[in-house]
C-alpha cells in the first residue's frame, strides 16, 4: 500500500498526461540551448542530442525514486547488493564506465527488466527466479546497461518520437508479457517506452560485448531467450511476428545471438558460468505474486496483512502496488484508488484532503462504513485538464487512516457516480481465515542425490505448481531427467 500523492491535479496530471514531467525538462533542456550533434561512442552513431548528460542522470533519479515507491525494492540487502556488483562490473566495460551506475532487484513478479536514462537498471525478483545461471543474468544487465550506452531514451526524447513516456523500459520480453506499460497507475504516474526493433537488437548487441568482456560465457543467453518465450506462450500470448514486435521475436534475436557467438575467438569453455553459486543466492526467493502485499480475484481486492477487502467496478483495470492499489475504466476517463490517507484521523484526513486549493466539497457527511468511522464527501476540483467530480471517503481502521478516492470529468460525473459510490461501499474488514493466513511461495533448490526426473522431484517434494512451470523455470523439459549432483529449482 502506498501514500497518496496530495494534491489531487497532480495525480490528474498523470493519468492525462504522463509525459509532462519528462516533456518540461526536455523543453528546458533545450530552451537552454543544449543541443548537440555527437558521436554515440558505444554504437559509433551521430545523432541530435537534445538533452545533456546531466539532465538525462537527473530524469533518471526523479525516476528512479518513483520505480522504489511504487514497485519497491526486493528486501534482501545481500541479493541487492549481489546485483550492484555485478552491474557495476559489466558497466567498468561499456563505454560510459563513469557513470554512477545503479543496479536494484524490484520486488515484482513480473519476469522483466528495464532501464532508466543516466545509469539505473532494474531486474525484477521474477526474472531472477527464471534465470538459470550468473552468465545469463549478466546478459539481461548487460542487455539494459546498452539501451543506457546507447542513450535511446534520450535519442527518442531528441527525435521528438515519444508516445508514451516514464520509466524507459528496454524490456528483455516480448509484448505479450509487458505488463509494467499496460496501466499507468495514478500512484506511480508513469509508461513506458518502447524501444524500436533497431534498438533492441542494438542493445543485445551490446549486451553480449559486455557480457564477453565480464568474462561470462555468451551461450547462457540463449537460454534466456528460449525461456522468455516459453513464458509468453505459457501465458496465453503465443508469437508475436517480427514485423509487429516492439522487441525482436526471441526466436530471431538467438539466431542472431549464436552468430555473434560463432565470430568469438575465444576459448568459451573458460568463461563463467556460475550456476552453483547463483543458485544458492536465489535459494528461499518469494515466486510468483505474493498474497501478502495484496492480490485481486477478478476485481475483489484481498489484503491479508492489513485485512481489508475492497470490491472495484466490474471490468475496470486495476493494479496493486506499494503506494497504491487502483482501476480504471476500460475508456480511462475514471478512476478509483485506496491509499493511506494523511492526517491522524478522518476527520483531519478529509479537512487537509478538501482544503486543496482549486477543491471544492459538498457537505462533509460523518458516518459508519460497515462498522468503521468514515468521513466522506463528494467534490469538484479545478485542474490543468478542466473540472474533476468525484468523491472521497477517509476511514479509520487498525490505526489506519484509509483514502478511498473516485472521479471523473465534470461532464461524466452523472455516468460514474454510482458506480464509484457503490463500490466505495463494499470496504470492510478481512474475516476470511484463509486468506488471512495465505502465504507467498518460495524457490527451493534441490541438490539431486540419486537419478531422479523433474516430475519425481515435484511429487517428492509436493509442489504446488505445474510441473510444465517447474521446467520453464528449470529452462528444460516436463520428461527431463538429473543425475547425482544436479540442482534444480522447486516452488514450494
Amino acid at each position: 500500500m502506498l501514500t497518496f500523492r496530495s494534491r489531487l491535479t497532480g495525480v490528474w496530471c498523470r493519468i492525462a498526461a504522463p509525459t509532462c514531467i519528462w516533456l518540461a525538462l526536455l523543453v528546458l533542456s533545450a530552451g537552454l540551448g543544449m543541443t548537440s550533434c555527437a558521436v554515440n561512442s558505444a554504437t559509433g552513431e551521430r545523432h541530435l542530442n537534445l538533452v545533456g548528460e546531466s539532465q538525462e542522470i537527473a530524469m533518471g533519479r526523479q525516476a528512479d525514486s518513483q520505480v522504489v515507491a511504487s514497485l519497491g525494492l526486493y528486501p534482501n540487502a545481500a541479493l541487492q547488493r549481489y546485483v550492484q556488483e555485478l552491474g557495476a562490473k559489466l558497466a567498468k566495460t561499456s563505454e560510459r564506465p563513469d557513470l554512477s551506475w545503479t543496479f536494484r532487484v524490484v520486488d515484482d513478479p513480473v519476469v522483466n527488466a528495464f532501464a532508466l536514462p543516466g545509469g539505473f537498471i532494474y531486474v525484477t525478483r521474477g526474472l531472477m527466479t527464471y534465470v538459470q545461471n550468473e552468465a545469463e543474468l549478466s546478459g539481461v544487465i548487460g542487455h539494459e546497461i546498452g539501451h543506457v550506452t546507447a542513450q535511446h531514451a534520450v535519442h527518442s526524447m531528441s527525435n521528438q518520437q515519444i508516445t508514451q513516456l516514464g520509466i524507459t523500459a528496454g524490456m528483455m520480453i516480448e509484448p505479450k508479457l509487458q505488463r509494467y506499460g499496460e496501466y499507468l497507475n495514478a500512484g506511480l504516474g508513469l509508461l513506458y517506452l518502447k524501444y524500436s526493433r533497431d534498438d533492441e537488437s542494438q542493445a543485445d548487441h551490446l549486451g553480449f560485448r559486455y557480457m564477453v568482456r565480464a568474462g561470462n560465457d555468451p551461450r547462457q543467453m540463449i537460454g534466456v531467450f528460449d525461456m522468455l518465450s516459453s513464458v509468453s506462450e505459457a501465458g496465453g500470448g503465443g508469437r508475436v511476428p517480427e514485423w509487429l514486435a516492439t522487441h525482436p521475436n526471441p526466436v530471431n534475436r538467438s539466431e542472431d545471438f549464436q552468430k555473434e557467438i560463432d565470430t568469438l575467438k575465444l576459448n568459451l569453455n573458460r568463461l563463467s558460468v556460475n550456476q552453483a553459486s547463483y543458485l544458492s543466492r536465489i535459494d528461499g526467493m518469494v515466486f510468483g505474486q505474493n498474497p501478502r502485499e495484496g492480490f485481486f480475484r477478478d476485481n475483489h481486492f484481498y489484503q491479508p496483512d492489513l485485512e481489508f477487502e475492497f470490491e472495484f467496478p466490474s471490468g475496470w483495470q486495476t493494479v496493486n502496488q506499494k503506494e497504491a492499489v487502483a482501476a480504471i475504466n476500460s475508456t480511462q476517463d475514471a478512476v478509483m484508488q485506496i491509499t493511506m490517507a494523511q492526517g491522524t484521523s478522518s476527520a483531519n484526513a478529509a479537512r487537509q484532503f478538501f482544503g486543496q486549493q482549486g477543491m471544492q466539497a459538498e457537505r462533509l457527511e460523518t458516518g459508519n462504513l460497515n462498522g468503521l468511522t468514515a468521513v466522506s464527501a463528494k467534490f469538484s476540483a479545478q485542474t490543468e485538464q478542466g473540472v474533476l467530480q468525484g468523491k472521497a471517503a477517509f476511514v479509520e481502521y487498525k490505526g489506519h487512516t484509509y483514502q478511498l478516492l473516485g472521479y471523473t470529468t465534470e461532464q461524466l460525473w452523472a455516468q460514474y457516480q454510482n458506480v464509484i459510490i457503490g463500490s466505495m461501499g463494499s470496504f470492510r474488514r478481512l474475516t476470511d481465515p484463509k486468506i488471512l493466513q495465505m502465504q507467498p511461495m518460495h524457490l527451493k533448490i534441490i541438490t539431486v542425490k540419486k537419478p531422479t526426473t523433474l516430475g519425481e522431484l515435484a511429487k517428492q517434494e509436493g509442489s504446488p505448481v505445474q510441473l510444465e512451470m517447474l521446467a520453464i523455470i528449470n529452462q528444460t523439459e516436463v520428461n527431463a531427467s538429473f543425475k547425482v549432483g544436479d540442482r534444480v529449482k522447486m516452488v514450494m
